[in-house]
């Protein structure tokens, strides 16, 4: 394993000098090209596709993607060429089942169908949202008091007893044990001591990934982030951050963050981008899971239809064609306080139960400001289980999700876009209980679900 993956990682020296410029541009022309040969086009009203020819279709674009052009690795201004027989045999080794955390609270993460009648695992939290000091513990406990979570996640904070966090600096070394130290009071005040989580969130570098892993930090039953770039870029610093997990056997959760609209183009194109990014990290990333992250050029959150529709088409063909393990963000544009939030949330989590994906999220807001909660959550939560109790079909998903979107679409394209208010406007931070406004609202949008028959 390390040799091979060391051979891999030399290419990032011996492959070909490319220019950023020319390897953006040659992204854009092959995506195009490969887009009218596999003819991947789509319906903005079906929102969870049932095409299994489009599925096997997208799969094989995406396999031709990364075979023709590999990947660049910006460190070196390098391409690090992969071969057919390469990607195959990262898809043939993708994990089926993943252990997380321990003891009474472990949980084992699996490679989902789409209308599963498992119901999927929920990944709580506002995956590096920045969080300042004072909020971190109370909206962290939020979540993970909550009975329909089964592993967590947290935002990345801002400072260090007041000291602003700087990438490759001291202060991000001691912000990410500080983030780690703090995860673990709250998983001990919950009661959920063993959860398993995706952490050291507040490593903006591999220095961070380094000082993060330890037995009383990040386990080896937790996960950390291994990213590619946007599109098809890799860095030596996320090398690192795989070789980091080697031996001592943390998760590597595989990071694509594509641009819907961006050098992807449209969701087609850009279904195809993520899902070569998903198969080159299972080479360079070391994946054990994949973490699905489409982002809208300009509307930025995951309940836009075109991150939609990606989620539902990435989780199905790789179902399809190369079962793996795919846990999908939930970025929506409303934060805490808002109605739309909670009609955001509901849609992103109908898409991806019924397509056959997990969940992650929620990054309130598009995550830039810690504007979550656990309620939200809560919601996600209890639409995916009621989805699969009544063996909600992916034709009956996408005629809800369509109602939600008349409910909430318009906040998308709003200046200044639908943040709502901050945690500690809408939780007691001393009880950690949302506040009266916040709870009312939740069961009347819960209610709402009754018409859609999801018994919440």
């Amino acid at each position: 394993m390390i040799r091979n993956f060391l051979e891999i990682c030399e290419r990032s020296y011996t492959g070909p000098l490319v220019r950023k410029d020319d390897w953006d541009m040659t992204v854009v022309e092959t995506v195009i090209d490969l887009v009218e040969k596999y003819d991947l086009t789509w319906d903005r009203d079906t929102i969870v596709p049932t095409d299994a020819a489009l599925m096997d279709r997208m799969f094989a674009a995406a396999r031709e993607l990364i075979t023709t052009i590999g990947v660049y690795n910006i460190s070196t201004e390098r391409v690090i060429r992969l071969s057919e027989k390469e990607v195959d045999a990262g898809l043939a080794s993708q994990k089926q089942s993943l252990v997380m955390g321990e003891g009474k609270d472990a949980v084992t993460l699996f490679a989902r169908k789409p209308e599963d009648s498992r119901r999927p695992l929920l990944w709580a939290g506002n995956p590096g949202c920045p969080t300042p000091e004072h909020l971190f513990l109370p909206t962290v406990k939020s979540w993970l008091q909550e009975h329909v979570v089964d592993l967590i996640t947290c935002g990345s904070l801002t400072t260090v007893d007041g000291i602003p966090v700087r990438g490759g600096d001291p202060s991000e070394v001691l912000a990410v044990k500080k983030e780690l130290n703090l995860l673990r009071q709250a998983r001990h005040e919950t009661g959920r001591p063993g959860i398993g989580m995706l952490a050291a969130e507040s490593s903006v570098s591999e220095i961070g990934d380094l000082a993060a892993a330890s037995p009383t930090h990040l386990r080896p039953c937790d996960a950390h982030l291994v990213a590619l770039f946007n599109e098809l870029i890799i860095d030596r610093g996320n090398l690192v951050r795989a070789a980091n997990s080697l031996e001592y056997g943390m998760r590597n959760a595989s990071l694509a963050c594509t641009m819907v609209g961006g050098m992807g183009g449209d969701a087609p194109g850009a279904t195809m981008v993520i899902m070569a990014s998903m198969m080159a990290a299972n080479i360079l990333c070391l994946a054990d899971y994949h973490l699905c992250h489409p982002i809208h050029i300009t509307q930025v959150a995951t309940s836009a239809r075109e991150c939609l529709w990606l989620q539902s088409v990435c989780c199905q063909a790789f179902s399809r064609n190369a079962p793996n393990i795919i846990v999908c963000d939930v970025y929506p544009k409303s934060g805490g306080l808002t109605r739309e939030l909670l009609y955001e949330a509901a849609a992103n989590a109908l898409v991806i139960t019924a397509s056959g994906g997990h969940i992650e999220g929620c990054g309130a807001a598009d995550g830039n400001v810690p504007h979550g909660t656990g309620l939200e959550v809560r919601l996600m939560g209890e639409v995916s289980r009621a989805a699969v109790r009544a063996g909600l079909t992916r034709d009956g998903a996408n005629a809800i999700v369509l109602k939600l979107l008349a409910k909430y679409e318009r906040v998308l394209t709003l200046t200044g876009g639908n943040p709502g208010k901050p945690f500690d406007q809408c939780y007691d931070i001393a009880t950690i209980r949302p506040v009266p406004e916040w709870e009312a609202m939740y069961e009347e949008v819960a209610g709402e679900m009754k018409e859609f028959s999801l018994a919440l």
